[in-house]
């Protein structure tokens, strides 16, 4: 293999070591260094996580590829030694040297067998680092690291992050450890900009399935697994199979086809490795919380040709939300063929199947104020509903010579749901202004004090995702400049169907002087309430079928400039089509006239990376996004809202600091979308058997952000997060003029608070003496904001809550023993994430979690 020169751009100085190594370890003598002895303590462990302590411990860098590593198991070390020494040792029998670069820089490579021997093809070639480097195995199940260098969300080509111009920002594995995340709206708190919740009309709250992930004020139920687009659910993602969490702010339109301008969330699963491990965690905490997850992974062959991992999860609990629960049964299995050292193939599946109970929150309105009730009270009944989710994906990939490379995926993701009957608040009659109405209107007897419900009866929905994508990247020099170039294509075919029924007492029968509908007593609430179960409806019958095609061509090339400057372009080519239909009860099928739609998209971007540990960049970036909800014309004629298009400039500094394990990045941005869809206020305006949308128009987003992360000393860690944004709407659209009382310019847009920030810190004890013993804790806060989406707005208030954690981990021969607390909303802060109104006496919060605690026992071996 030819051999590339280390750039000086990424070749940072390490101190060197003392004396020469033997040569069965190195190569070439080191230079001297004024460290003297020290004494060691390391168990036999992955030739990795020793590898990490050597570094932490002697304050040297080591620089080596992560699969020069891998399957290797380094020798106990105990003693008195130089740092030489030390290595020599933690080496020994590994077959690997390390090569001395300039001087000063420390790179370690497989060793040959023999002298001027040619490596054999079952052999990892030798290990250079060019464009980047590599200081500790991501992948690593013992990796304790805040900061990843790495990303592969923003390009596609596994950039760092110091040399891409755009807001990328990643949470480790160990964050989530820390902080004892089991869904991935607690992960996101980590990110700025980033909020989970529901701020629109029958979302519920933390325990339903569809929360949404706003970012950068728009907000979405899309997020993508190992970059395959998923829909529905994305706040609850489950996390036992999740290796890190990569957030790309801004449109991501140009790699990824349709997502919300704000951003979009990358979760990156667990992969099978070659050195064996295994682990189990026991989970328990507040309101019969009980979740168990095992991990396994290693070689299924001496020669590591097969690599399998297997991770399963348990979670059962209830909730402080009356009548709610979940019982979820998670299972993941993958296996990796390493064909060749070119060639490899993985095949994977996640499967889940879950029992919940549906919540759709409430809280009545009387005289223009909230009702002051707990947050466990429901208005609505007990409501199970199941869920089954399956995952599979087939990728493989081939690297046909030092400079060019193939992916190519084919992934599946098949999700049904179903809830018999789901009951909830429509209005709110102990309201006088609502009593009032309905008392003029309604031909049927009213009880004062009653909150009338609507419930759906067998309510379907299914949601399949179908999609391949091929990428193809080259790395190439012209005229002195080096470039990366990614050639791709993918395809997404979204089936998706909804149906279900109502009550025959539903408060639209209730105008015509049908029966009472159920009902509940807004101050004294038992369940059931008045007339439940409810009596179906069959004339309410309505089912909805969605088939759409989407296709996307895209090209990028990230170009190396003289004086560190780098510049990235590309673009992409975006077709959708869509069909969809609906049936009523007589089984008569409505199709609506196709859709479609297709856009350019192109993002540009600078970066000057002046030192190695500053960079300076700028971006413009577009993004696209059909429309699928259907806007009024008159009675039985709709027609479909005109697709987004979005546009984004940003600016920003990032800075790294103690080697890369400090990284810190501040940037401002101007983001503006239109044609955004929202629920049409007037109830009696259906467009295929669902609530009509309107087009708002334009909204204009603005703000600085900083996102701060890593480790400041040895054993402490921090994260540090803060977000300004400034959500307006700048356009209507005419259509909407009999609204303009309800979105006029200027307005500031609901479900986006101006303020957000966060901080949480660890620190793990180094001495001998307390060593193992960890502690720390979090601050979170949320300004105040409007609510979705009938005039008069209203605002709910911000708050803050307090996080706590205290660990202990123990090695016990090779296995290491850990016990952890954690206490969430420690001042039991009662507070709502966001909240939505479909009429005025009843506002539909995202009611925040009450204080909880998390303990947790876990094995690793």
């Amino acid at each position: 293999m030819t051999q590339k020169p280390l750039s000086p751009l990424f070749c940072l100085l390490c101190a060197a070591l003392p004396a020469s190594l033997p040569a069965a370890a190195a190569a070439e003598p080191v230079q001297s260094s004024s460290q003297g002895p020290q004494d060691f303590d390391l168990p036999s462990q992955t030739l990795g996580e020793a590898l990490k302590a050597f570094s932490r411990q002697t304050r040297l860098q080591l620089f080596y590829d992560a699969e020069l590593v891998a399957g290797k198991i380094s020798p106990a070390l105990q003693g008195r030694f130089t740092p030489s020494t030390a290595l020599q040792k933690i080496l020994e029998n590994s077959g690997i040297r390390y090569r001395l670069e300039n001087g000063n820089t420390l790179v370690l490579e497989k060793a040959p067998t023999k002298p001027d021997q040619p490596q054999s093809a079952n052999t990892l070639p030798s290990v250079t680092v060019v464009g980047q480097t590599v200081q500790f195995d991501a992948t690593d199940p013992y990796n304790e690291d805040y900061v990843l260098p790495n990303a592969t969300s923003g390009t596609k080509t596994d950039t760092p992050i110091m040399e891409t111009p755009l807001n990328v920002q990643v949470i480790s594995k160990q964050v989530l450890k820390d902080q004892q995340v089991i869904n991935l709206g607690q992960a996101l708190k980590n990110v700025s900009g980033v909020t989970t919740g529901s701020f629109a009309y029958g979302t519920g709250n933390a325990n339903v399935a569809n929360q949404q992930i706003t970012l950068r004020g728009f907000a979405s139920e899309t997020f993508f697994r190992n970059g395959f687009r998923l829909q529905q659910g994305s706040a609850q993602r489950e996390m036992a199979n999740v290796e890190s969490v990569e957030v790309l702010k801004g449109p991501a339109a140009i790699l990824y086809g349709l997502a919300e301008p704000g951003g979009m969330v990358n979760v990156v699963t667990k992969q099978p490795l070659a050195t064996p491990y295994y682990s189990a965690s026991q989970q328990f905490g507040s309101y019969d919380l009980y979740r168990t997850v095992l991990d396994a992974t290693g070689p299924l062959t001496q020669d590591d040709t097969l690599l399998y991992r297997t991770v399963f999860s348990y979670e059962n609990s209830n909730s402080f939300r009356d009548l709610v629960f979940n019982d979820s049964v998670f299972f993941a299995p993958s296996l990796k063929w390493n064909i060749s050292p070119k060639t490899q193939a993985m095949l994977e599946l996640e499967y889940q199947h879950k029992k919940f109970g549906a919540d759709v929150a409430a809280v009545p309105v009387i005289n223009g104020q909230l009702l002051n009730i707990p947050n466990s009270r429901n208005y609505g009944e007990y409501s199970p509903g199941q869920t089954d989710t399956i995952f599979v994906g087939l990728n493989w990939s081939h690297q046909f010579n030092d400079d060019w490379s193939i992916k190519h995926r084919v992934s599946a993701n098949l999700n049904d749901s179903f809830i018999p009957v789901s009951s909830y608040p429509v209005f709110n009659l102990a309201d006088p202004a609502t009593l009032a109405v309905f008392q003029s209107f309604v031909l049927g007897p009213i009880t004062p004090n009653s909150i009338p419900r609507l419930s759906y009866i067998n309510q379907k929905n299914n949601n399949d995702t179908y999609s391949t994508n091929l990428d193809l990247v080259g790395h190439f020099d012209t005229l002195g400049l080096n470039h990366t170039l990614l050639f791709g294509g993918d395809y997404y075919r979204l089936d998706s169907s909804g149906s279900h029924q109502t009550d025959l007492g539903s408060f639209l029968n209730w105008y015509a002087g049908g029966p009472e509908p159920s009902n509940i007593d807004a101050f004294n609430p038992s369940h059931p309430g008045r007339n439940y179960p409810p009596t179906v409806d069959p004339t309410s019958y309505n089912k909805t079928v969605t088939n759409t095609d989407q296709y996307g061509l895209y090209f990028q090339d990230q170009i190396k400039l003289p004086y560190n400057f780098q510049v990235m372009g590309g673009i992409r080519y975006q077709y959708i089509h869509q069909k969809q239909s609906s049936q009523n009860y007589t089984g008569t099928v409505t199709p609506q006239d196709p859709t479609t739609q297709d856009a350019v998209t192109p993002r540009v971007g600078i970066l000057w990376q002046p030192q190695s540990w500053l960079s300076l960049y700028a971006n413009y970036v577009e993004g696209f996004g059909a429309n699928t909800g259907k806007t009024y014309v008159s009675p039985g004629v709709s027609k479909t809202i005109d697709p987004t298009s979005a546009s984004q400039y940003e600016g920003g500094i990032k800075t790294s600091f103690f080697d890369g394990r400090l990284r810190a990045t501040l940037a401002y941005y101007d983001l503006t979308k239109t044609n955004l869809a929202s629920t049409d206020p007037d109830v009696t305006h259906v467009c295929g058997g669902e609530r009509c949308k309107i087009a708002i128009g334009e909204v204009h987003n603005r703000g600085p952000e900083l996102d701060i992360q890593g480790e400041i000393l040895p054993g402490w860690n921090a994260i540090a997060t803060y977000s300004y944004t400034d959500t307006t709407i700048s356009k209507t659209n005419p259509e909407n003029e009999a609204f303009l009382g309800l979105y006029p310019v200027g307005t500031r847009y609901w479900g986006v608070p101006r303020n957000t920030a966060s901080v949480f810190s660890t620190y793990e004890f180094q001495s001998d003496t307390l060593k193992g013993f960890k502690f720390g804790g979090g601050i979170n806060l949320q300004s105040s904001q409007l609510t979705c989406c009938n005039a008069p707005q209203f605002s709910i208030p911000g708050y803050a809550t307090v996080d706590l954690l205290a660990a202990y981990s123990i090695k016990v021969g090779k296995t290491k023993v850990s016990a952890q607390l954690n206490v969430n909303n420690l001042l039991d802060t009662y507070y709502f994430t966001g909240a939505g109104f479909d009429s005025p006496s009843v506002m539909f919060p995202t009611f925040g979690q009450p204080r909880f605690f998390m303990g947790s026992i876990s094995v690793q071996y």
